[in-house]
């Protein structure tokens, strides 16, 4: 049976991209002959969120994303990170067999290396944390300390998911047959470009939020960089930022007559009422179960609390196996 694994990391508040990237495909992947996997990596937000209350409330803002889009707690896994011991366990484990020179290759690790060559700092890992460096070793615990068979991967996420299959081969290489080596369904998560054309993220601040009002939805549709073309001119939809963002949620017959649109020379503030309107109607069901579940951080808790007992019913047996493999056992 397929066992599939996928968080999202409540580094800012729920937007399009979490929605369309990983929530909804998640929830897409889900079918009787599999089991499923869904958490809050809060653990990976230390990395970049220091406020605790607002690590708290993004917590709670990331579990209302997905309940509200329709996420079933009785029909899935649904738990927070923090709420599994056994992760932070692995994590030293798996730790002591990776080498420095695997995390040295990481994305994210030389990204912050390359801000630092730019800045001219004295030190090329100024500001650098262990848990920045050691990230890919955190999330190769959530998938192993699981032993799922498949993780949903966008771009970003495929090097992270080939050290995961290297850190578990080379375990099992040593202590014997232990981890899944887990496959990758690529392409299952998609990369949402934010306002400015970048991929969308909280860091760039180019985001279009999930749970917003209306009013500030239509706000931050209108702030999507366009062209200088005037209405009445044929607008390029290839490479363009409104359109890739239209096509990210949009049905297939919408798509089709954006396109015709766009030959026909559409003015940019009717195209972004268009992208507006359509949306609206796709998040309005969301939102109506967000309301719902606002004022009720008692319930969701216990949706947590609850999930988190029947996941350790897995992974405190598998970390008992693997305490015996290497070594660490009664005498």
């Amino acid at each position: 049976m397929k066992r599939i694994l996928t968080g999202i990391t409540p580094s800012g508040y729920p937007h399009l991209g979490n929605y369309i990237g990983a929530i909804k495909p998640s929830l897409d992947l889900l079918d009787e002959k599999c089991e499923s996997f869904l958490f809050i990596a809060d653990f990976h937000a230390l990395i970049k969120v220091k406020d605790a209350k607002l690590l708290n409330d993004l917590t709670f803002q990331i579990a209302l994303a997905w309940l509200a889009s329709g996420l079933n707690p009785k029909k899935t896994f649904f738990y927070r990170q923090s709420d599994i011991p056994e992760i932070v366990e692995l994590n030293w484990v798996l730790s002591c067999l990776t080498e420095k020179g695997l995390m040295n290759r990481a994305h994210a690790y030389k990204a912050a290396i390359d801000v630092n060559k730019v800045s001219n700092t004295k030190e090329l890992e100024e500001g650098i944390s262990l848990g920045l460096f050691s990230y890919p070793v955190l999330m190769a615990c959530d998938i192993l300390a699981l032993n799922a068979t498949h993780v949903p991967v966008g771009s970003d996420q495929q090097q992270h998911l080939e050290m995961t299959r290297d850190i578990a081969g080379k375990f099992n290489r040593i202590y014997g047959e232990t981890f899944n080596i887990p496959e990758g369904v690529i392409g299952a998560e998609k990369t949402v470009l934010g306002t400015d054309g970048r991929k969308m993220s909280k860091s760039y601040n180019n985001v279009i939020p999930l749970l917003s009002t209306e009013k500030e939805l239509e706000s931050t549709i209108m702030k999507i960089v366009t062209n200088s073309q005037e209405p009445g001119e044929k607008k390029d939809y290839v490479n363009n930022i409104l359109f890739d963002i239209y096509s990210s949620f949009a049905s297939a017959p919408q798509i089709a007559d954006m396109r015709q649109k766009f030959d026909e020379g559409i003015g940019w503030g009717e195209a972004k009422k268009i992208v507006y309107k359509d949306l609206n109607e796709t998040l309005e069901p969301i939102r109506e179960k967000f309301y719902q579940l606002q004022n009720k951080k008692s319930e969701v808790e216990d949706i947590l609390k609850e999930n988190s007992i029947k996941v350790r019913e897995f992974t405190m047996p598998f970390l008992d196996e693997i305490r015996s493999k290497i070594g660490i056992k009664s005498l």
